[in-house]
C-alpha cells in the first residue's frame, strides 16, 4: 500500500510492503506529521516555535519534544564546529533538525507496529526499512539540481536514511552561521547517506553550509557517504559512495 499526502509544505509519501498494512497505519503516520507541523512550523502563528519567537513561551516551558529538538540542535552545533545553528538574527528556527527527526520518528512508529518493509519520504528525504515489493533493496533517485526531471544517480538502500540539502528547490533557506555574508553559492546540492534519516538530514544541512568543504566533513564521519554537486555541475563523492550506486 502506498499513499502521498501534502503536509508541512511538501509531499509526504509512505509505502508499506507488508501484507498487514492497513489504512490505520497510514493515518497514524500522517497524524504524527500534522502534530509536528502544528508544533514546530515557523509559519504557523499558534506553533510553539512562533510563540517562542514572539516571547510568549519560554524555551524551558516548551513541550518535551521541543526539549529533544533543542538538545539535538546543540549536539549538532558542537559536532559541526558551529556550522549548524537553529538561531539566526535572534529568531529560532529548528527546521534543519526537525524534518529528519520527524521522518525518523514516523518510521519508528511503523516499525514498532510490526512492519518490516517500508519507506517514509518527506520532500525527498527518505528513511527505508527492509526490502521493496520485489524483495530487493529500495532504490532512491538523486535529482539533477539543474533539471529536476532527470535522475542523475540511483542508490540502493536498506535500513538507511538519505537526505539532500540545497538551494535548488526552496531557494536560499540555509545560511552559514559563521558568516552571514556567505551566499552559499559554491554548491547547489549535497546528498548524504547515513545510518538513519535523522543523522543524514542534520549533517546534510551542516555540510551544505560549509560549501565545498562539506563533502570532506561527510568523508570524515564513519558510517556516512556523500555526493556533492557544485554550481558548475561538477560532482564530488566520498570514497565509498559508489558502493550504494545502482549499476
Amino acid at each position: 500500500m502506498k499513499q502521498t499526502r501534502w503536509l508541512m509544505g511538501m509531499p509526504i509519501t509512505v509505502e508499506i510492503v507488508d501484507a498487514s498494512a492497513d489504512a490505520g497505519a497510514f493515518d497514524a503516520v500522517y497524524d504524527y506529521f500534522n502534530y509536528v507541523d502544528q508544533t514546530f512550523s515557523p509559519f504557523k502563528e499558534t506553533s510553539e516555535v512562533s510563540r517562542i519567537n514572539r516571547g510568549e513561551l519560554a524555551l524551558a516551558d516548551a513541550c518535551e519534544d521541543m526539549q529533544i529538538i533543542l538538545e539535538l540542535a546543540e549536539q549538532t552545533k558542537q559536532e559541526t564546529n558551529g556550522f549548524f545553528d537553529v538561531w539566526h538574527n535572534g529568531k529560532f528556527n529548528p527546521s534543519g533538525v526537525v524534518k529528519g527527526w520527524a521522518i525518523d520518528e514516523a518510521a519508528s512508529l511503523l516499525y514498532y507496529r510490526g512492519f518490516q518493509h517500508f519507506y517514509v519520504d518527506a520532500g525527498g528525504d527518505v528513511q527505508v526499512y527492509g526490502r521493496n515489493a520485489h524483495g530487493q533493496p529500495w532504490r532512491v533517485g538523486i535529482c539533477n539540481p539543474f533539471d529536476l526531471s532527470q535522475i542523475i544517480k540511483t542508490v540502493t538502500l536498506d535500513d538507511r536514511g538519505i537526505a539532500t540539502s540545497g538551494s535548488y528547490m526552496r531557494g536560499d533557506h540555509i545560511y552559514n552561521p559563521q558568516n552571514d555574508a556567505d551566499k552559499l553559492d559554491e554548491i547547489v546540492s549535497i546528498t548524504v547517506i547515513g545510518p538513519d534519516i535523522l543523522e543524514a538530514d542534520r549533517f546534510a544541512t551542516a555540510a551544505f553550509a560549509m560549501g565545498k568543504e562539506g563533502i570532506y566533513f561527510i568523508e570524515s564521519r564513519p558510517g556516512f557517504e556523500g555526493y556533492m554537486i557544485d554550481r558548475g555541475g561538477r560532482a564530488t563523492m566520498t570514497t565509498q559512495f559508489h558502493t550504494y550506486v545502482s549499476q
